[in-house]
């Protein structure tokens, strides 16, 4: 008997090829075959006349999906309908959860096939765990199709409905999501939290003691004075900056704490008590899909998106379990592997006395899985399985955290001693702590945030010398250390994957998403790791608060997923809850019929900003950005927001500033000793800018230049000003040719140029300052590596048919693609040319030519 086995992936079905019988032919849907339109043009011509054909699906007949095979998937369709005519059977191995699910459903629908059909599952790529899937077939999953459905369907209504709500009162392009926009009103919310946020001082005194006889110092701080108690950053309310505790803490400020000082430093310092505790500390569970994100991006910066990327690689080629999951759960098998690794490497005084089981799922879990731990039942060290790069990095992440979770616990011993500075009046009692490891356990093998245990140990040491009670000891040196309240952090990736996880909003195959789409769409921008609202967020968040507040509201939102939950598990009938969401009493249909007259578009553009002072000023979008207005007089004053400003940033006395540049002209930086034109800075809708003359007299447009990546208008000089001006800059002419040099900034970064032969610029490299000879050298390492040719990012070997001609990934003038004999293949969203596989390769290829 002859079978044909589909998986989503080439990675994935040449690493099941490895574990199946011979008579099995394996290949890849390559994801969804179908899906929604994407677009007008994807809506077959027989419907396109119809009402809701724009949204796809049909409300009126129990709200039918109207599902359309991509361009680019009707050659896989065709290959996998061919396929089918020359086998017995046909097996669906797409992952076990609803998305997995979904995607057999689809593939059912499609190829209709006249033979035996069997559901396949599995949450590794294992030989033990490929065989008993073969002996353990299912049907599909009605429920979890039915699950996957809803979510699109209400996603696709609510971004169908809400989005071009927002282009007529808004601004154009703009998007609302069923759980996008309830990320961003997230993160709306806390900056908010940060423009309420008012800063208070206080101070302390740090006092270096030292054991007498021992050159060795040890911190102490300032804990009470005459038995009044010093306040520390824990007395400030966390979200509003100011004093929780109005009674029972004195407040010291820098005067007084220098006077103290003064009076205690030459007292009396003894030890008044010691106080000495052990305590142990268990390790985290293993992964999850949201803990993976989290950590992966405290550890290594990796965002949610690159994270599950790699980790799916590590899925499909055999290294780890399935890596969206909700679980703790690990199996059996899984222990005993990690229990009789922890033996081997580190030795039985490491391992945990019994078997630690974790089953706590997440708010709201979906998924049956395990969690994330490496596959198999021995366990690879990172060491073992080949990987290099990010690849190895998560592999290593994850490999660690199994291994420790049947570890001992460590145990770690604390003494805290209190040392009294006594003078005739005054009694200024410090405190000081210490830890010493006592045992490691399963630090030896993981410290969260950490890359090396061993030196994580180290760091998280930090003893006290043996004392008594009673013991004499002297102060080196006391000094005053001033703090300021910070208002609540920005979330990071790491931080907003807990916090959704947290209140049940979303799903672990759903945060990667969400985040790269508030990004893509502008509602938030990285600053560092920070994730930033853009003023459009703000105005987004406000309407829908206002008009649509359901949809930004975190409870109503994870009571959606628990009702998505309910149709998986088959509680809950789809088309009832699809039909109170959207045609109930309150359902979507009658708010927007309701709301959209009663939505001003002259005040739907104005933010509602928390900041004190504002008074007659506006901050408002509009069609080309944010920007400030101030009523008064005969006529509104207004001006654009700079692109590096953000909300949380802004001050009135910043808005004065911008409004009083607009009304009165930019200020000259000086004179171009070339034009005797003034060069001025300007703000622009893509940023600060310099400017050669203002254009008042000319029908030619001004010279402009932007400011470089991390320069402040405020900070520039003329000098610097000119040089942003002369870009392209001339640096010199070429010794052999004569022709000239010059260097620039262009779309790929900057550059020299001599004669067509451009040469990027090195990270030490400043385009400002470099010079002729830096110029010559770049150019000259540019020829000699076009003369050789460049090099290729991966040789993938030959292509299987009879020319088997080389597969290539190379890099051109618009990025990465494959070569193979005359044929260039772009290598399109969603793999990378450093990882790519020959497998995937030959399926673009194939997607090209047939």
């Amino acid at each position: 008997m002859k079978s044909l086995v589909i998986v989503e992936s080439p990675t994935k079905a040449k690493t099941i090829k490895k574990f199946l019988p011979k008579g099995f032919l394996v290949d890849s849907s390559m994801g969804h075959i179908r899906d929604l339109p994407a677009n007008a043009k994807e809506i077959p011509a027989k419907y396109k006349k119809e009402k809701w054909a724009n949204i796809g699906i049909n409300i009126d007949k129990n709200y039918e999906p109207l599902y359309v095979i991509s361009s680019d998937k009707k050659k896989v369709v065709d290959r996998l309908k061919k396929q089918l005519g020359e086998v017995d059977e046909l097996i669906l191995a797409t992952d076990e959860d609803r998305e997995g699910e979904g995607i057999s459903w689809h593939l059912l629908e499609v190829l209709k096939p006249k033979i035996p059909v069997k559901r396949m599952v599995f949450h590794e790529i294992t030989e033990s765990a490929i065989k008993d899937a073969l002996e353990n077939f299912r049907e599909i999953d009605i429920n979890l199709v039915n699950a996957q459905e809803t979510r699109r369907i209400m996603d696709r209504l609510v971004g169908y409905t809400i989005s071009p709500l927002l282009w007529k009162k808004l601004a154009p392009n703009l998007s609302a999501g069923r759980v996008q926009s309830v990320a961003v009103e997230v993160m709306v919310q806390r900056e908010r939290e940060r423009m309420r946020f008012v800063s208070s001082s206080y101070w302390d005194i740090i006092a270096q003691v030292q054991k007498n006889g021992e050159k060795s110092t040890f911190k102490a701080e300032l804990h009470r004075v005459n038995s009044e108690r010093i306040a520390n950053g824990k007395d400030f309310n966390a979200e509003t900056g100011e004093l929780d505790k109005k009674g029972g803490v004195r407040i010291l400020n820098e005067d007084q704490a220098k006077a103290l000082i003064e009076e205690i430093k030459t007292g009396d310092w003894q030890v008044i008590s010691l106080e000495q505790t052990n305590q142990k500390r268990s390790p985290a569970p293993p992964f999850i899909t949201s803990t993976l994100q989290q950590e992966a991006n405290r550890k290594y910066g990796f965002s949610a998106k690159e994270t599950m990327q790699i980790a799916q690689r590590l899925y499909e080629s055999g290294y780890i379990t399935y890596m969206r999951t909700d679980s703790t759960n690990l199996s059996s098998q899984a222990i005993q592997a990690a229990r009789d690794a922890v033996v081997s490497i580190y030795g039985d005084e490491y391992l945990y006395k019994s078997v630690r089981s974790y089953s706590k799922k997440a708010k709201g879990a979906q998924e049956a899985h395990e969690a994330i731990r490496p596959a198999g039942t021995h366990f690879r060290t990172p060491q073992e399985t080949g990987l290099a790069n990010k690849e190895f990095k998560l592999y290593d992440l994850i490999w660690k955290r199994t291994m420790a979770t049947q570890m001992a616990d460590a145990v770690l011993n604390f003494t805290n001693i209190e040392i009294e500075a006594k003078t005739v009046k005054t009694s200024a009692v410090f405190k000081a702590s210490g830890k010493q490891i006592v045992f490691p356990g399963f630090f030896r093998a993981y410290v969260e945030g950490s890359d090396d245990p061993e030196a994580a140990l180290e760091d998280q040491e930090s003893m006290l010398p043996q004392l008594l009670v009673g013991e004499k000891v002297t102060a080196k040196k006391v000094e005053p250390k001033g703090h300021e309240t910070k208002p609540p952090a920005r979330f990071t990736e790491a931080t907003l994957v807990k916090a959704l996880e947290k209140e049940g909003v979303g799903r672990p195959s759903t945060y990667a998403s969400i985040i790269s789409t508030v990004i893509d769409r502008g509602y938030v921008q990285k600053d560092g790791n920070a994730l930033v609202p853009t003023f459009m967020a703000f105005a987004v968040t406000g309407l829908l608060e206002k008009h649509f507040p359901d949809l930004v509201d975190l409870q109503f939102t994870s009571d959606m997923e628990g009702k998505l939950d309910e149709i998986a598990s088959g509680e809950q009938e789809m088309l009832n809850y699809l039909d109170g969401y959207f045609k109930g009493q309150k359902g979507l249909l009658q708010q927007i019929e309701m709301q959209e007259t009663q939505i001003d578009p002259q005040d739907a553009r104005k933010i509602d900003l928390p900041i004190h002072g504002l008074n007659d000023i506006q901050v408002l979008v509009g069609r080309y950005g944010p920007y400030v207005q101030k009523a008064g007089g005969t006529e509104a004053a207004s001006t654009s927001l700079p692109v590096d400003l953000f909300p949380g940033d802004i001050t009135p006395q910043k808005l004065e500033e911008l409004l009083k540049d607009a009304k009165e002209g930019p200020s000259s930086l000086g004179k171009d000793p070339v034009s005797k034109l003034d060069i001025y800075v300007l703000n622009g809708r893509f940023g600060p800018y310099v400017q050669l003359g203002l254009g008042d007299d000319s029908k030619e447009k001004p010279k402009r230049a932007s400011l470089l990546k991390g320069m402040k208008p405020e900070d520039l000089d003329l000098p610097t000003a000119l040089k942003l001006l002369e870009m392209p800059r001339l640096l010199g002419n070429h010794p052999e040719t004569g022709k000239e040099i010059r260097v620039g900034i262009g779309r790929f970064g900057p550059y020299v140029v001599h004669d067509g032969t451009f040469a990027s610029l090195g990270k030490e490299d400043h385009v400002l300052e470099i010079e002729l000879p830096r110029g010559l050298e770049l150019l000259e390492l540019a020829n000699a590596k076009k003369s050789r040719g460049a090099g290729p990012i991966q040789e993938l070997g030959k292509y299987p048919d009879e020319k088997g001609d080389e597969i290539q990934v190379l890099t051109g003038r618009f990025g990465p693609y494959i070569k193979w004999g005359k044929t260039n293949v772009k290598i399109t969203k969603g793999f990378s040319p450093e990882t790519i596989t020959r497998d995937e390769a030959i399926e673009l290829i194939k997607a090209k030519t047939k």
